[in-house]
């Protein structure tokens, strides 16, 4: 009874951490040079919430949306990583995440957007996409 217990409670928690089941894709050009490239990612689990897909969805139209001609020509790209599969571990482990994570990365800089991403995707979203765009236009220098 001790083990079955345990065994549910390791299951709830692993449920609520990562949230509900969809698969990960890679949109990647890699036109640019690395240096001058923007590469945002978007780092998360096997199971994914309502959030986790809103959070996925509107960091992907603000890059598509905001900066279509440098999306186009592959000088920013959505990336998105599945930390449950070998190859988003990697690159994880390349980047220093460890969990669902919205990062920007430009060279050696790094954004990490997660906090603000997950505050605002639902329930503000007008303010998410204000943020995210500060951000790029500032590694972009636009």
């Amino acid at each position: 009874m001790k083990s079955l217990f345990s065994f549910l409670l390791m299951g709830l928690l692993l449920a609520i951490s990562s949230c509900n089941a969809q698969s990960a894709s890679k949109e990647a050009s890699n036109s640019s040079s690395p240096s001058d490239r923007i590469e945002v990612y978007y780092f998360h689990f096997d199971a994914r919430c309502t959030t986790c897909r809103t959070v996925e969805a509107e960091t992907k139209k603000h890059v598509e949306t905001l900066y279509p001609e440098m999306y186009k020509d592959g000088r920013i790209l959505f990336i998105l990583e599945n930390l449950d599969e070998e190859s988003g571990k990697k690159v994880a482990e390349k980047l220093g995440i460890s969990g669902q994570t919205v990062l920007i990365v430009k060279g050696s800089t790094k954004i990490n957007l997660t906090n603000e991403a997950f505050m605002y995707a639902v329930v503000k979203p007008e303010k998410y996409r204000e943020l995210f765009r500060s951000k790029i236009d500032e590694l972009a220098g636009i």
